[in-house]
């Protein structure tokens, strides 16, 4: 039997999602096309927009939807950057972001990066992050961190982008389902162009299919788009849209929303357990990230003097399924750059393992881990 305990990089697909997107792919035509069938396809297509923005707090017409989390980051930061009327070259950006930020700011030609340390719990402080704002091009930060679980004060983050006329891009993918999303809230009383004016989710965290997601971006917002070739989604992403994937998001979105309160509420007593179980099995485990203001299915724990990467083998041999940091670098043996812009040295980066719970998670999945965790740690740091 196998135990899945890596709903951070994807969540099983929801039936209601399968459902959905079984049902719209049966509808004929390109949304794009003005003929009968083609506007049955955008009537669907925009009920979906609808629906998707009421669950994140924006206007319909706000919602772009993309292929998930990565182009929807790619295309605010790109975007933001091309579209900047006045030369300015600095980049606000956190410590800790997620690999689709960091390589894309990267990537950016002529950019002056402004780097914001992180708290030793990993929260980007508003007062660091509002030092780095003065003259900035624009600037990017997590709602959440998804691999240490910290929580940020991302209205306060918000706040501050706008009190600096920067525009800010959000990245709600790890937070989506667990925390309150809500881009209107956020945004607050900012004026047009100034403070968030971007926001992306994914839908395969939430238990939509993979290659599903949206980029929230405000009417007011001047964001060059990264594909070209037609005019859809007010001309900020090309190409024919996906119906399907639309219809399955909402479904996702929506049921997500609807179960969250009483789902974060069941998952914190699991991870609250399982955090417990750990530490009182392996007395040197150390629990990273905000002990409190975290996500409530994150638990990332650091094992002094074991490769995480030992103990995923081992854990997985053993039928448990966890992770060592983000998806977007499996198979690349790095060390975490999160728990070392915590201040932990690159060895303590190489020691640790994320697990992260979801909607079909339960004791039993707490259990195999506790099960043989201590058996693992023992052998992974060479105990005997």
């Amino acid at each position: 039997m196998r135990f899945y305990l890596d709903h951070a990089a994807t969540s099983p697909l929801r039936p209601e999602a399968r459902d959905a997107w079984l049902a719209a792919s049966e509808v004929i035509g390109n949304a794009s096309s003005t003929h009968g069938a083609g506007q049955d396809a955008r009537r669907l297509l925009e009920e979906c927009r609808e629906r998707i923005a009421a669950v994140l707090g924006s206007d319909p017409i706000e919602v772009v939807l993309t292929s998930g989390g990565t182009e929807s980051i790619n295309t605010a930061l790109r975007g933001l950057w091309e579209s900047r009327a006045d030369g300015t070259t600095a980049i606000a950006l956190p410590d800790g972001e997620h690999h689709a930020t960091m390589d894309t700011v990267a990537a950016i030609d002529g950019a002056d990066v402004r780097r914001v340390g992180l708290s030793p719990t990993g929260r980007i402080e508003p007062n660091a992050f509002g030092a780095a704002l003065d003259g900035a091009a624009l600037a990017t930060a997590l709602v959440a961190n998804n691999e240490v679980g910290t929580v940020n004060d991302a209205g306060a983050l918000a706040t501050a982008a706008a009190t600096a006329s920067v525009p800010l891009h959000l990245d709600a993918v790890a937070a989506l389902g667990h925390l309150p999303v809500s881009f209107r809230a956020l945004r607050g009383d900012a004026p047009g162009g100034a403070g968030l004016v971007a926001m992306s989710v994914a839908g395969h965290k939430i238990g939509a299919p993979v290659g599903i997601g949206a980029l929230v971006v405000a009417r007011t917002a001047r964001i060059a788009p990264l594909l070209h070739g037609g005019a859809q989604q007010r001309g900020l992403r090309a190409g024919t849209q996906d119906v399907a994937g639309a219809a399955a998001f909402a479904a996702a979105l929506e049921q997500a929303e609807a179960e969250r309160v009483e789902e974060s509420l069941r998952l914190a007593d699991l991870r609250d357990r399982l955090i417990a179980g750990i530490l009182s099995r392996v007395p040197e485990a150390q629990l990273l990230g905000d002990p409190v203001d975290r996500l409530p299915n994150n638990a990332h724990v650091l094992f002094p003097g074991a490769v995480g990467e030992s103990l995923l083998f081992l854990l997985d041999v053993a039928g448990v399924a966890a992770s060592t940091g983000s998806a977007c670098q499996a198979g690349v043996a790095e060390p975490s750059h999160v728990v070392m812009a915590l201040g932990r040295d690159e060895q303590a980066a190489r020691s640790v393992l994320r697990f992260t719970l979801g909607r079909t998670s339960g004791d039993a999945d707490v259990d195999a881990v506790l099960a043989v965790i201590a058996d693992a740690y023992a052998r992974a740091s060479g105990a005997r």
